[in-house]
């Protein structure tokens, strides 16, 4: 048994030995040094250049700016001159941001003029060699969102609570512009939509994109909405119901957007206490809004008069077919001449008090055959639904968005508390 126990220390101090003895390895990493490529932004390598930020001031002009970044007149001169649709340096806005790249050596002159237009596009102005100016863009991620609500106040209240883009709102009451009045919105109105926001370098928010479907219940009466192209030749995009309907009427039931009350309606009776309660028939519609507010065309149509006459100030008289003519008057200014054509939803001029008015408002008129009507008894034509030979990949297209929609939640202005079960100890 003694003989047993030695041999097994004897190996114990053999193993321990060859530990200790053997050298040990040391592994040396290759380590390969890797040139990181340039960061590029609005396509020039930054590091390159001395980098100035700043913004428009009162005062500042292109080519002081320019002068006082040692850019010579010539260079200043050619881009004023060659680039002006490009760039047109009269137009430059206070406020506006812009970045100046200039050399690093001891010159420091401006060899890069960088103008942000929007938070997306921008111009730039490259005067490095022979002077030139163009326009690009910043990179846009689009990321789809979905949002549903119950009425409580008001649209712009319910979208605002759920922390979306206030133009939003906008969107959808010029998809819904001629089938829901948004200022007779009922508490307990509900409304779903899916829709894409704009984010450069996916973190700066940069605004609304495209409303891909919305849903809508008002009154108890449901109206989805779907983009589609049906107009092949014109690739013109608009919004359908669930039944291949089309959203859009041929006049829109108002000449300004939500901003507005009507504040004097078409009536031939009216009695004016200033005119000793005598029959003042009012033939048109008031739109009250603050001044400068726009005035869109309610129907595409040509342009009949321009013109100031009056008591009816400033105003715009438009000719849509042989049936019917709108007339929108007290305009601040007007935006359109004689002759000119426009379309549905044209700013045509602005909210004003020209003429005989007690308050800034459009008088909105109405003709028929020649006749001044009610346009709000009007049973005015619908535009062309989808034609036939559409409505099969129409329905296939629609399917999943309507799904998508029937599956958002309903976010409740005003939740019941939950009720707290309060227990005693026996």
């Amino acid at each position: 048994m003694q003989k047993f126990i030695g041999a097994i220390l004897t190996l114990v101090v053999i193993l321990v030995s060859c530990n200790q003895t053997k050298e040990p390895v040391e592994e040396v990493a290759k380590v390969e040094a890797i040139e990181k490529p340039p960061v590029l932004h609005y396509g020039f390598n930054l590091d390159e250049f001395n980098v100035v930020h700043d913004t428009v001031r009162n005062g500042d002009s292109f080519g002081e700016l320019m002068l006082r970044n040692k850019v010579d007149y010539p260079k200043i001169a050619a881009i004023s001159e060659n680039y002006r649709d490009t760039f047109d340096v009269r137009k430059i806005k206070v406020g506006k941001p812009y970045i100046i790249l200039k050399s690093k050596d001891t010159s420091d002159v401006a060899k890069v003029f960088i103008y942000q237009n929007d938070k997306i596009n921008y111009t730039v102005v490259d005067l490095r060699d022979s002077a030139v100016a163009y326009k690009s863009r910043k990179k846009v991620r689009l990321v789809e969102r979905e949002i549903g609500g119950i009425i409580d106040h008001s649209l712009s209240l319910s979208i605002d609570t759920l922390g979306v883009d206030y133009n939003l709102t906008f969107a959808l009451s010029d998809i819904y512009a001629w089938t829901i009045d948004f200022l007779r919105l009922e508490k307990g109105d509900k409304f779903k939509v899916v829709f894409d926001e704009r984010y450069i370098n996916d973190s700066i928010y940069a605004g609304l994109g495209a409303v891909k479907a919305a849903y809508f219940e008002h009154k108890g009466k449901t109206i989805y909405a779907f983009p589609y192209i049906a107009d092949s030749t014109n690739q013109i995009l608009e919004y359908f119901d669930q039944d291949a309907n089309n959203l859009r009427s041929t006049f829109l039931r108002a000449p300004v957007k939500l901003q507005y009350r009507l504040s004097s309606r078409y009536n031939l009776k009216r009695k004016i206490a200033y005119y000793g309660y005598k029959v003042r028939p009012h033939k048109g519609t008031d739109f009250a809004a603050p001044i400068g507010t726009p005035i869109v065309a309610t129907a595409d149509g040509t342009v009949e008069e321009s013109t100031r006459r009056g008591g009816n100030g400033k105003y715009v008289k438009i000719k849509h077919n042989g049936t019917y003519s709108t007339q929108y008057l007290h305009m601040k200014a007007q935006n359109v001449k004689k002759g000119d054509f426009v379309r549905q939803g044209d700013v045509i001029g602005w909210i004003g008090m020209t003429g005989n008015t007690g308050g800034p408002h459009v008088c909105y008129r109405f003709w028929k055959n020649g006749r001044q009507v009610d346009p709000f008894k009007e049973e005015l034509p619908a535009a062309k639904p989808i034609a036939d030979s559409l409505r099969t990949d129409y329905m296939a297209h629609i399917e999943p968005l309507k799904w998508q929609l029937d599956c958002i939640e309903l976010v409740d202005p005003n939740p019941e508390p939950e009720e707290t079960l309060i227990t005693y100890n026996q």
